[in-house]
């Protein structure tokens, strides 16, 4: 089993920045990528930005040039450094690895920006 914890959430007015940490532990062979998803309340969960195991990075329309998604030396760690942040940024934040074609998600941590 993996597990994942996430940390980093909170409130922040618009236009500040947050940075969220997730750390991976367990069964963990052959990271395949991992990611950030968020979810608002009555909306689906959405990508937010992924990172390969190579490195190659992806990011959601959304939020393309104020966050960025890193993993360094390609260890259990990811990160979600979130600046310029919006109203509509806010969301629970779940960490995902896959592995194996598996998918394992963290508890969610809320990210509240204010107006």
């Amino acid at each position: 089993q993996v597990q994942l914890v996430e940390s980093g959430g909170g409130l922040v007015q618009a236009g500040g920045s947050l940075r969220l940490s997730c750390v991976a532990s367990g069964t963990i062979f052959s990271i395949n990528s991992m990611s950030w998803y968020r979810q608002a309340p009555g909306k689906q969960r959405e990508l937010v930005a992924l990172i390969t195991n190579g490195g190659s990075t992806n990011y959601a329309d959304s939020v393309k040039g104020r966050f960025t998604i890193s993993r360094p030396n390609a260890g259990n760690t990811v990160y979600l450094q979130m600046n310029s942040l919006k109203p509509e940024d806010t969301a629970v934040y779940y960490c995902n690895l896959r592995q194996w074609s598996h998918d394992y998600w963290g508890q969610g941590t809320q990210v509240t920006v204010s107006s």
